[in-house]
């Protein structure tokens, strides 16, 4: 769960909330699968066998307050991604560690007593190869993790695309990247304007402030060079020149006539 990005609608059950991502490539993207290996829902064994005894967590616990301070109120300078399950945003804590905080959405219908029970598990959880749990918050019905902080720091040539691909969906929609006043599925730019970027949808999200001046065809293309830019997979990313050369040809592109948008 502490993957962040993925689509609206989730067809699947929900994933696991404490999965540690591994270190390789992004961890504050994409989505993780849910439930147990044969798809049964959490929990069940535990309903159907005798209470099991919860072990003490072994991570030590975050002031909500400290936390505040260290992200502005979580605030959307401190933000790195943002998922189906909940936002996570970048805090370097009072020891000194980098870290993620996975902000779980209220929403969250797994109960206190699970959740509790299954962060006592994964807190003992120790692999070379993920993403270690720093630290948690359970203050004011708030469901923090804090996870190692395992970006590189380093801006890669494909990242560089993939921030370009997002100013240029602020250009067409007149959104911000993240916007909490809108309602959920709509707060983060790239999760909503990502399935309405073809052709014949775009018109869906373009800024209104337009009032349809615009010339569609060049519309349209913008529309398909920022999908390219903001795909999941950084290898699927056209790089720059590619991206400079197909946005070339519309800087001389004229507003349409209003039969056009029909």
């Amino acid at each position: 769960m502490l993957c962040c990005g993925g689509a609206e609608e989730e067809p699947n059950p929900p994933p696991n909330q404490f999965t540690a991502p591994p270190k390789s490539g992004n961890p504050y993207s994409g989505g993780g699968a849910g439930g147990t290996e044969r798809g049964e829902p959490r929990g069940s064994a535990a309903r159907n066998g005798p209470p099991q005894k919860v072990l003490p967590i072994e991570i030590p616990a975050l002031s909500l307050d400290d936390l505040n301070r260290r992200t502005n109120n979580f605030g959307t300078k401190a933000l790195i991604g943002e998922g189906s399950y909940g936002r996570v945003f970048y805090a370097k804590l009072t020891s000194g560690q980098e870290a993620a905080l996975k902000k779980l959405d209220n929403a969250s219908p797994e109960p206190d007593s699970d959740f509790t029970a299954q962060l006592s598990m994964v807190s003992r959880l120790k692999n070379e190869n993920f993403v270690g749990l720093l630290g948690y918050c359970l203050e004011q019905n708030n469901r923090i993790l804090a996870y190692e902080y395992a970006m590189t720091g380093q801006i890669t040539q494909k990242s560089d695309v993939y921030s370009f691909g997002v100013v240029l969906l602020e250009l067409l929609t007149g959104r911000k990247p993240v916007d909490h006043t809108m309602p959920k599925g709509q707060q983060s730019l790239v999760t909503w304007a990502t399935p309405r970027l073809s052709e014949d949808k775009v018109k869906q999200c373009v800024d209104p402030k337009l009032n349809d001046d615009y010339p569609p065809k060049a519309i349209a293309k913008m529309a398909a060079v920022a999908a390219l830019c903001v795909q999941y997979e950084a290898d699927f990313r056209p790089n720059m020149t590619i991206v400079v050369k197909a946005l070339q040809p519309l800087l001389n592109s004229k507003p349409a006539g209003p039969d056009s948008h029909a």
